[in-house]
């Protein structure tokens, strides 16, 4: 695995990469949905919370451009796209181990389906923001911890030390699920209360009515969580939840960076798979405010969508009018 195989070219992938490359290792960045661009080199600065600045140069390709992918293959493309990127390593025979490096539920399942290689998640404890097309901010609250869904539990430490730097700690976990729940619950109040409401990650520290909402959708995603076999507690999940809150005052949630350049939120392994796994339990949970959040930042999402039109000449603007 001397090779870390990095695909989607987003805010994480790219902090990732420099971390990596800084740290000397091997990386080549492969885009997982665009095939229409020419492969070249790409010059990522990423400045960190330390007000660190770091400068890697790194190949950049399509996954479809490449042949069969010898080393470690890290998913960092929102989770929407799995089902085609799982398609994509599945036709090139790959059995090289997997890390997704995605937050929410059942982000794994199109790996599983599709490959017998083993396959690891990874819990981000971490924000990553454009700043433009060359730099990013990033900023880890925790070292992020990763563990095995699939395959021989033997593998998991040599990954997590192919991966970790101190610039992008990871950490190895026996069991990833309760970690994987925990989050998903924060990416939850993240991820909806925020864009709602068009402020920064800060906002459950800083007001007290913002807090109260989101102890209300903890406990109910919580009791959902018990109902399933997950050990959590509600006040951890809230401590939590501040603790990210104070780290990454002043930053984006990726879903409001989405909404505002138009682009699909992945709200739907958040809220929405919760909703799902409560109403599948016997007998069913109500999740009313989980529900109601994220249902309002779905259709946020979709009218912005609505809103971006094409140019005659190319590229991506904003219409003037609402459709």
């Amino acid at each position: 695995m001397n090779t870390v195989y990095i695909v989607g070219n987003g805010a994480i992938g790219r902090a990732l990469a420099v971390s990596l490359i800084t740290a000397g290792r091997q990386v080549v960045m492969l885009r997982g949905s665009r095939d229409d661009l020419p492969a070249r080199p790409e010059t990522i600065r990423l400045e960190t919370a330390e007000e660190t600045r770091l400068e890697a140069t790194l190949p950049v390709t399509s996954l479809r451009a490449v042949g069969r992918l010898d080393g470690l293959i890290v998913i960092a493309t929102k989770s929407y796209a799995n089902p085609t990127v799982a398609l994509a390593l599945n036709e090139k025979g790959n059995d090289s181990p997997i890390v997704i490096l995605q937050n929410g539920l059942g982000v794994e399942r199109a790996f599983m389906e599709a490959h017998n290689a083993d396959i690891y998640r990874c819990v981000l404890f971490a924000t990553s923001q454009p700043v433009s097309d060359e730099q990013v901010r990033f900023r880890p609250v925790a070292a992020s911890p990763i563990g095995l869904v699939q395959g021989q539990a033997g593998g998991l430490h040599t990954v997590v030390e192919q991966l970790h730097t101190a610039t992008f700690p990871f950490r190895a976990v026996a069991d990833i699920q309760p970690v994987v729940w925990q989050k998903t619950i924060i990416n939850s109040v993240f991820n909806s209360v925020c864009p709602l409401l068009e402020t920064d990650n800060g906002v459950f520290h800083r007001e007290e009515r913002a807090l109260a909402l989101a102890t209300e959708i903890i406990d109910e995603c919580v009791a959902v969580a018990q109902a399933s076999g997950i050990r959590l507690e509600s006040r951890a999940v809230v401590d939590n939840l501040l603790q990210i809150s104070r780290a990454s005052d002043g930053q984006l949630i990726s879903t409001l960076q989405d909404i505002r350049q138009g682009r699909k939120t992945e709200i739907d392994t958040f809220n929405q798979e919760i909703v799902r796994i409560a109403r599948r339990l016997q007998p069913a949970y109500r999740v009313t405010r989980t529900q109601l959040l994220g249902e309002l930042t779905e259709l946020k999402s979709e009218l912005s969508q609505k809103q971006y039109v094409m140019p005659p000449a190319g590229g991506m603007t904003i219409s003037d009018h609402t459709p």
